[in-house]
């Protein structure tokens, strides 16, 4: 418990003290994770979902052209669902060209094309990102699609992807790029979803605040260098299914792309367990479909309830003085 100056018990505006609000605030999460959690699961069966790895292409047809072939691939698998990779719709780094082909996320043709697919295949698709028109940039926009065709949750990537890689020239996603503002969670038929795209892997509080309200299954679709992916991809997707207990769903770029970059690949599935289901590798677009179970994220939450167990704690800094 909080102590006051004169050594009394430190209230919050609700007029409980500290300690009393955290075992408030455990108790619903215990209810909203672990039993509320297997409520929301009751009804579902595990599905099948198709994790696909691209090349994109530096214009939208060439991206939209290979949607036919992805969806029937996935029907021969009897596929409920298609996950897309970070900038599917189109991988452009050169904003005067690119300005004249983004449009309004309402106007964008590839995601018109992903919900004409969707209603004619009867099965959901997570478009993983297409650039559109923000209010002074693009924005980096993902949609995710019911079978019907319909636009059910969105998100613009909120963490920008601003490094500079040793010997390499800055990355710079914020001069072409607005960032979002807010993180989606989507009750789906097949569980509670979780919107992510690329550089959000590296903000751990952002996939504990989507597990802690009952997120399942989280998408991460991305666009790794090779450099950073080769150090750090299957690593950071582990250690975010582990932490959570949530499966992670992450397709990705691959290879040398139109406009001169090149993107590491290795799209994968990691259990809430922290076990790579599916990796396709780092050399060629390709697809594969994977059965995913809900019912493995109750599982691992039960046996390490870790969701339940964060606590408030100072940082004290202490001057040790000099060597």
């Amino acid at each position: 418990m909080e102590q006051s100056d004169d050594g009394g018990s430190r209230l919050n505006h609700s007029g409980l003290s500290s300690e009393a609000t955290q075992n408030i605030l455990f108790a619903w999460l215990f209810c909203c994770i672990i039993t509320r959690g297997s409520d929301m699961t009751e009804d579902m069966q595990p599905f099948r979902l198709t994790l696909v790895q691209t090349t994109s292409s530096n214009r939208h047809e060439d991206n939209i052209a290979l949607l036919d072939e992805i969806g029937a691939q996935a029907v021969d698998t009897n596929s409920n669902f298609i996950a897309l990779p970070e900038v599917f719709g189109m991988m452009n780094r050169d904003f005067k060209t690119a300005r004249q082909l983004v449009v309004l996320a309402e106007q964008d043709p590839v995601i018109r094309a992903c919900q004409k697919l969707a209603a004619q295949l009867d099965l959901w698709i997570h478009l993983g990102s297409t650039p559109v028109l923000g209010q002074s940039k693009f924005r980096n926009h993902s949609a995710l699609i019911d079978k019907g065709g319909n636009i059910v949750a969105q998100y613009d990537k909120i963490h920008l992807f601003d490094i500079q890689l040793q010997g390499q020239k800055p990355t710079g996603e914020s001069t072409r790029f607005e960032p979002g503002q807010a993180l989606s969670l989507v009750t789906t038929p097949f569980a509670p979803i979780g919107l992510t795209i690329c550089y959000d892997l590296r903000f751990p509080h952002v996939f504990r605040r989507l597990a802690q309200a009952g997120c399942l299954v989280c998408f991460v679709p991305s666009a790794f260098t090779v450099a950073t992916g080769r150090a750090h991809w299957e690593v950071l997707l582990r250690a975010r299914a582990i932490e959570n207990g949530m499966w992670i769903v992450a397709a990705a770029q691959v290879g040398r792309h139109a406009d001169g970059r090149e993107t590491w690949g290795h799209s994968m599935i990691v259990s809430p367990w922290g076990e790579v289901i599916c990796d396709l590798g780092g050399e060629r677009a390709t697809q594969r479909t994977v059965e995913i179970d809900p019912e493995e994220a109750i599982k691992a939450r039960q046996q390490i309830p870790s969701l339940l167990h964060d606590r408030s704690f100072e940082l004290t800094r202490i001057e040790s003085g000099k060597l």
